[in-house]
């Protein structure tokens, strides 16, 4: 009888084993799946501040963008610019987008500014971006990106120019706690030449923001973000025109695994032009700004 109880015993054992051998393998197959589904891209989290990822090797991408920006201090203002863009990261860490943005500006009755209301393509523009520090290996991420761009109009009064220019910036982020607080900064110089009326004219403007976001839940994420800009007569920060503090929040929505919208909206809160005496700066920057991004994974 004992033997025979033994057996029993073995034999059931030997049959849990078999059962849940395979269960726990897929359990924990899953488990490593879920990990690698829901690591969080940071690009676009962040609002108008970017993020530090580079996307994954072989990914592609179009991103359709509109940026927006209204009100100045008198008259009717309003500018947008709406782009598409093809994205690939064709090495680890390094990504490179291209794009050709179309303008768009309605304005009357503004001081300094002829009125106008027309629209037309407004160049070429490319990023390149290439990653530093991963936040996963490395205490922060840390990425460099560097964007040429070619404008056939004026961003603020949308007069006709040949305008050049090499945005540069440098990003840093930090996941306060994991999958759930994100956290990043930007520091921005951008220079720029163009023609306009056969003479030739440069300004520049530089830039910080930050910005912190939280995963309210499984691909929803809520922040805001604080960006202080300053704009110069020439590219050598010796001569300032004007600068302004905006405040805002964002948004990210991922519908699909290959798809999501993303959005911020801004307010200038403080702000000087050079040539204004007055608490904002609606000369060389608008009241509000705004930005509105689908991306699609293929």
């Amino acid at each position: 009888m004992t033997h025979s109880y033994r057996a029993r015993s073995f034999l059931t054992c030997l049959l849990l084993a078999v059962l849940v051998g395979p269960l726990s393998s897929a359990f924990a197959g899953e488990e490593k799946e879920a990990d690698e589904r829901e690591r969080v891209d940071t690009e676009f989290i962040f609002g108008f501040t970017t993020g530090a990822d580079t996307g994954e090797v072989g990914e592609h991408e179009l991103e359709h963008q509109t940026a927006a920006q209204w009100g100045k201090r008198d008259g009717r203002y309003g500018a947008v610019t709406d782009q598409l863009r093809y994205e690939t990261s064709p090495e680890q860490n390094f990504r490179f987008e291209i794009g050709a943005p179309i303008a768009y500006y309605n304005i009357s009755g503004v001081p300094g500014l002829d009125d106008r209301n027309q629209g037309s393509l407004n160049g070429l523009v490319a990023e390149f971006k290439y990653r530093l520090f991963d936040r996963d290996h490395a205490p922060f991420g840390l990425m460099v990106s560097v964007e040429p761009h070619w404008n056939r109009t004026d961003e603020i009064s949308g007069a006709r120019i040949d305008g050049y220019g090499g945005e540069i910036t440098l990003v840093l982020e930090k996941e306060l706690l994991k999958d759930r607080l994100f956290a990043a900064v930007n520091f921005v110089y951008d220079p720029e030449i163009a023609r306009s009326q056969g003479q030739w004219q440069r300004e520049s403007m530089l830039g910080f923001s930050a910005s912190v976001t939280t995963q309210v839940k499984p691909g929803v994420f809520i922040g805001g973000e604080a960006r202080y800009l300053r704009r110069y007569d020439g590219v050598d920060l010796d001569s300032l025109a004007g600068q302004a503090l905006f405040l805002g929040p964002n948004f990210l929505v991922r519908l699909s695994n290959s798809l999501s919208i993303s959005g911020a909206w801004s307010v200038q809160v403080a702000g000087h032009a050079t040539a204004v005496p007055c608490a904002l700066d609606l000369t060389t920057f608008a009241r509000q700004q705004a930005l509105f991004r689908v991306e699609y994974k293929f």
